[in-house]
């Protein structure tokens, strides 16, 4: 990173800075609400941490104990195959920011610890590569320090809150996964996949257990993207690269 730095002019340097923080710090407030959710569903203190330490995706953190809150831990195996679905998405995002971070040993693991929607979103919308390293790296820092640190005090919080609905924190992570998706919903066929997801898991959620509704709605999108990428649409990014929207959880 101190190449990064020395390449980039001060002014230049500070600004990328300011926005890479301002966005861990906002992402990182929704660690409370997962901390909180985490503990109400059954898993302790050092589970929730644990989650947040390793597994670092927020999407698939809200869906686990989301699913391990309404089935139990004979919901584990839905709970772990959803969180798995939600997560390939970093995958892909790590196809486009080797491209820029040309990272090597322990430094690429860690870069892929820091892949997500936010660190991938700031480091693409800058058009210099310094910038781009820049603010790949202090964004994925700043999440992953103010989201466990965000977790750590929910989840300390969740026993004396007593039921999160009671404060509305179970509303964030539909908030959360409708800011991940409102900003995606452009193209008629993105409109057409949620709206058939959406149904799937609706008319599905009476008649299987736990968790199996979301992999049903997830299952059918991924079909249809695949359909829609074989018919050659334009990939889901901006003319300069940039991600259209950013999950507001990692």
């Amino acid at each position: 990173m101190a190449e990064t730095v020395q390449t980039l002019p001060a002014e230049r340097r500070t600004e990328v800075l300011r926005q890479s923080w301002s966005v861990g710090i906002a992402t990182g407030l929704y660690g409370i609400s997962f901390g909180a959710l985490s503990v109400a569903a059954g898993l302790d203190l050092w589970q929730t941490q644990a989650l947040s330490l390793l597994m670092f995706t927020g999407g698939s953190q809200f869906a686990f104990v989301g699913i391990i809150g309404t089935g139990g831990l004979a919901a584990a195996p839905a709970a772990i195959a959803t969180a798995t679905m939600l997560s390939i998405r970093n995958g892909l995002y790590a196809l486009q920011t080797r491209k820029f971070l040309d990272a090597r040993g322990a430094k690429r693991l860690a870069a892929a610890q820091l892949t997500i929607d936010e660190s991938t979103a700031v480091g693409l919308a800058q058009p210099e590569q310094p910038a781009q390293k820049l603010g790949f790296w202090h964004t994925g820092i700043a999440v992953f320090l103010f989201w466990n640190l965000m977790t750590f005090i929910g989840a300390l919080a969740g026993n004396a809150m007593g039921d999160p609905k009671v404060y509305g924190l179970d509303g964030a992570a539909v908030a959360a996964f409708t800011a991940l998706v409102w900003p995606r919903l452009a193209s008629t066929t993105a409109r057409l996949t949620a709206a058939l997801a959406v149904a799937l898991a609706l008319v599905s959620s009476p008649l299987v257990p736990a968790g199996i509704p979301v992999l049903i709605a997830a299952l059918a999108a991924v079909a249809l993207g695949l359909r829609s990428a074989a018919h050659h649409e334009p990939p889901l990014e901006g003319e300069d690269g940039e991600l259209p929207g950013s999950d507001p959880v990692p």
